[in-house]
């Protein structure tokens, strides 16, 4: 699923899945830094919308149901040029047509590089 994917290109790797909760990383390196050396806020807010899709995606029924991002936010709140960015999903609301992540994005002090919520959209899958 994930081969040939903005998730392979950005080098996003899921550290840790359970419902609920959605652990990944992510480098900052040339892939993932704007030209002025720092990592992209679009990056960030991809390795966001990645860790609440697939958290999303593990709670549906995949026989019937699917999961999209409807709307996403982030703060960047810290700059960061190098090394590896850890982001940490964690659902807010579970409804039937929509849940609600938080997703907080560190660097390897564990220092905040930025925050995010993402809206998913549960669809239901045609027959």
């Amino acid at each position: 699923m994930i081969k040939n994917t903005l998730i392979e290109t950005l080098g996003i790797e899921i550290t840790h899945l359970e419902p609920g909760k959605v652990i990944a990383t992510m480098p900052v390196d040339e892939r993932t830094r704007q030209p002025f050396g720092l990592l992209h806020g679009g990056a960030s807010v991809a390795l966001a919308e990645t860790v609440a899709s697939v958290g999303a995606y593990e709670l549906v029924d995949k026989e019937t149901e699917g999961a999209a991002g409807l709307e996403i936010n982030a703060n960047h709140v810290r700059p960061i040029t190098q090394g590896t960015v850890t982001a940490v999903g964690t659902i807010l609301h579970q409804g039937k047509t929509t849940m609600v992540w938080d997703i907080k994005i560190t660097d390897e002090k564990d220092r905040l590089i930025c925050v995010s919520r993402c809206t998913i959209a549960v669809i239901k899958l045609k027959k």
